[in-house]
């Protein structure tokens, strides 16, 4: 019953290509969250009429699934190439191992849960 969770922080701009791409591999659920956060780009600097300000923490989107781990690289290629434009802040993806999965409607566990 090996399974992995895939944690994308992405750009959210990028979602609707991501979500398309993750699709045409055949995977459909997915849950979105609006998150806040910061990396190598470390903020950015904006102007407004009183003058410039730092924005310290930047908006972005946390895509989370999970996969059997068979098909787990086949989802981060798909998010990988969807998302990535080449400049600092297109995000990053975390792998991490999923013990179970119950479906609380039906009580079903494991593989048969997803």
């Amino acid at each position: 019953m090996d399974m992995k969770k895939i944690e994308a922080i992405i750009r959210i701009e990028k979602l609707e290509e991501v979500r398309v791409a993750l699709e045409a591999e055949g995977f459909i659920g997915m849950t979105v969250t609006e998150v806040k956060g910061r990396g190598a780009q470390k903020g950015i600097m904006l102007e407004w009429r009183a003058g410039e300000y730092r924005v310290e923490f930047l908006p972005k989107l946390k895509l989370e699934l999970v996969v059997d781990d068979f098909d787990a690289e086949r989802a981060i290629k798909a998010i990988e190439a969807a998302a990535r434009t080449g400049k600092p802040g297109d995000g990053k993806i975390f792998v991490s191992p999923v013990d179970n999965v119950i479906r609380v409607r039906t009580g079903e566990r494991g593989k048969k849960g997803l």
